[in-house]
């Protein structure tokens, strides 16, 4: 399969700009450490046909290759960039303390803005933006809370949460 190849000066100064008054990114020698060390990579590239790789996504993400991180996060399978939990893992074990999670958290947004975010994150984002919360109180929980003597949750306010998100623009990408 050949791979949509050009360079985004555009995407690659966005990358470039997470790294404000450092050229750190710069100087990644793909050491790979951060995907040897990535507990996400460790369990998930047997089962997926793209494999997460933190590596791959800096390297693509630094060279400018838009088309091809927006491909791979596109794919129906896709586990990039999607699949980082942001545990911070590889910005720790970083020789050149280069923020991965920052360049995958900038290529989630971007990808998202492409339409290209996969259904269960456009779904749990719609939840949060609708109710206030990842999960919505449930009568079951509700129940358990009450039986175990905790108090019950505080209901959030669903207007601030959506004052947040649409003054960064969340609500333009749902």
């Amino acid at each position: 399969m050949a791979l949509p190849v050009g360079i985004d000066f555009e995407f690659r100064k966005l990358i470039m700009d997470v790294h404000i008054g450092s050229d750190k990114i710069k100087y990644c020698y793909q050491c790979n450490r951060c995907t040897d060390n990535c507990p996400v990579a460790s369990v998930a590239n047997p089962f997926y046909e793209n494999v997460f790789d933190p590596r791959l996504i800096v390297l693509g993400t630094l060279l400018g290759y838009k088309d091809v991180v927006m491909m791979l996060a596109g794919t129906k399978s896709a586990i990039i960039p999607w699949g980082c939990t942001v545990c911070d893992t590889c910005d720790t074990v970083c020789p050149q303390a280069i923020e991965v999670t920052e360049i995958i958290a900038l290529a989630k947004n971007v990808t998202t803005g492409a339409g290209l975010a996969p259904d269960n994150i456009v779904a749990q984002a719609k939840t949060v933006f609708e109710s206030g919360k990842a999960i919505p109180s449930q009568p079951a929980i509700e129940r358990r809370r009450e039986q175990l003597g905790l108090p019950g949750v505080v209901t959030p306010d669903v207007n601030e949460v959506q004052t947040l998100l649409k003054a960064v623009g969340a609500d333009k990408k749902l």
